[in-house]
């Protein structure tokens, strides 16, 4: 056989190849993602993640807010119902709760507990970043990863051991979590992490597109990670994963595959509301400062609201509230206002509000009698609008209650503004309880508001106090 006749033989086979391959290519693009080989049974992936959950809730400082909660669980479940069908396991429980920390984070135990850090929401740009992350996430428990690690990882010690070591990298993050056991068991959790990460972008992205969300914002998230962190290296719970500049390129490569929405899901109300919401809290802390307090006894318990260093939460409520006082001092701890409060009075600031209080009518779930002064970043369509918003985001957060009336015109601050009111049944009092909301807008176009609440039978003792502290207010607009 001469050279020639071999080369043009090896051209045709390979012609008919690419014909026979490229019509299979055409039909079925996006990545075909199988499963790994798992020796253990769902039930002990539902035993495992419930386990280690109970321990995160005992351990990690939780937000308690029943308004984020029901958010992130309407998200959460939006992305449940999306698992393409052979990754659907109807014995595991979904369930989402925030995290008090600040880095961008989430994670996701066995048998479907998932926990989202409230730094996630606040870096993102829309909801679909989150949303990306989380669906990531759902990704590794429809695949069981955590049991399919563990089934690779027997030779490397106990099979407890291992499962041990999965569940604490995945609570505290690459290295940190992997440092919990032997540098062997390290080198090997950092081996199979990648392929696993690999697999749970590419679920993950199909996940978004079945839900209705954009999976370039999965892609999205680690320019948001990398702008976030100061644009060097990627946080430490990154660094044994896949390099995040070919993470980007592979799921906006297999983005060119799926069926993505016209009009995917972006900015929402609600993840605009949430967010505004975590932002004006006190700062939260890391999750490496969170991991030392925990080695070294000195994290606290859970607080609703994620307020565990406000003094509210820590009050106690009380049937016997002393009246508020006639003799009044000033106020002006926030940069942007001051006013005159009863003496008799406690106030506890945050970044752009503050809370005025008698002792034994503040406590975990809010304040029962009161003042509570502060900025609202709303749509900024007009004022009436963003009062609307405000006070759909109190009732939201305050079920029991219902508003009384339309918003009226009211000079509040010397401006015009609006007012209405709502009322009750207050599950801490057991009282009906009254709110009245006075809004008005500043020149940057945030929202001013003032909340006065009372229980309704002791108004009469309150409305003075009320009208000295509403007349007194002195804006630095």
């Amino acid at each position: 056989m001469n050279k020639n006749s071999f080369g043009r033989r090896i051209t045709v086979a390979a012609l008919a190849a690419a014909m026979w391959i490229m019509p299979v290519a055409a039909m079925a693009q996006q990545t075909q993602i199988v499963a790994p080989k798992n020796k253990y049974k769902v039930q002990d992936d539902i035993k495992l993640g419930n386990q280690a959950s109970a321990e995160v809730e005992q351990k990690f400082p939780l937000i308690n807010d029943s308004d984020a909660a029901a958010y992130i669980q309407r998200v959460g479940q939006r992305l449940a119902a999306a698992i393409p069908p052979q990754f659907r396991h109807p014995e595991f429980n979904y369930r989402f709760k925030w995290v008090n920390a600040s880095d961008i984070n989430a994670f996701a135990l066995p048998g479907g507990p998932m926990y989202v850090n409230r730094g996630m929401i606040e870096s993102a740009r829309n909801e679909g970043e989150m949303a990306g992350v989380m669906a990531h996430e759902i990704s590794h428990v429809a695949l069981r990863h955590a049991t399919a690690q563990a089934t690779k990882a027997t030779s490397a010690g106990s099979t407890a051991r291992n499962i041990g070591l999965i569940l604490g990298g995945a609570i505290l993050g690459g290295q940190s979590g992997a440092q919990l056991g032997a540098a062997g068991a390290a080198i090997w959790q950092a081996k199979y992490s990648r392929e696993y990460e690999s697999q749970a972008d590419m679920l993950g992205a199909q996940i978004m597109t079945n839900a209705g969300y954009d999976p370039h914002d999965l892609a999205n998230v680690f320019k948001t990670i990398q702008q976030t962190e100061g644009g060097g290296s990627p946080p430490s719970w990154l660094s044994d994963h896949p390099d995040l500049g070919k993470r980007y390129d592979a799921i906006n490569r297999e983005a060119t595959y799926l069926n993505i929405s016209s009009n995917p899901i972006k900015i929402t109300r609600d993840f605009e509301r949430i967010q505004a919401r975590f932002r004006a809290m006190p700062r939260a802390r890391s999750m490496s400062q969170i991991e030392r307090d925990a080695q070294s006894g000195r994290l606290p318990n859970n607080q609703p609201s994620g307020r565990e260093n406000d003094p509210v939460s820590n009050g106690r409520y009380s049937n016997s509230v002393e009246y508020p006082s006639s003799r009044t001092r000033s106020y002006s701890g926030l940069n942007w206002i001051r006013l005159s409060v009863p003496s008799n009075w406690q106030d506890f600031a945050s970044q752009n509000a503050v809370q005025f209080a008698p002792e034994g009518a503040y406590g975990d779930q809010g304040i029962t009698r009161g003042v509570m002064i502060g900025l609202y970043q709303g749509q900024g369509r007009d004022m009436l609008s963003d009062s609307e918003g405000y006070l759909s985001e109190i009732l939201q957060g305050n079920s029991y209650l219902r508003q009384r009336g339309r918003f009226t015109s009211a000079n509040v601050a010397g401006q015009q503004g609006y007012t209405t009111s709502a009322s009750g049944r207050s599950p801490v009092t057991g009282k009906t309880e009254v709110i009245t909301v006075y809004t008005t807008q500043l020149r940057n176009g945030q929202l001013f508001y003032a909340v006065t609440v009372v229980p309704d039978d002791e108004s009469y003792n309150y409305n003075s106090a009320f009208r000295t502290v509403l007349s007194s207010i002195r804006l630095n607009n």
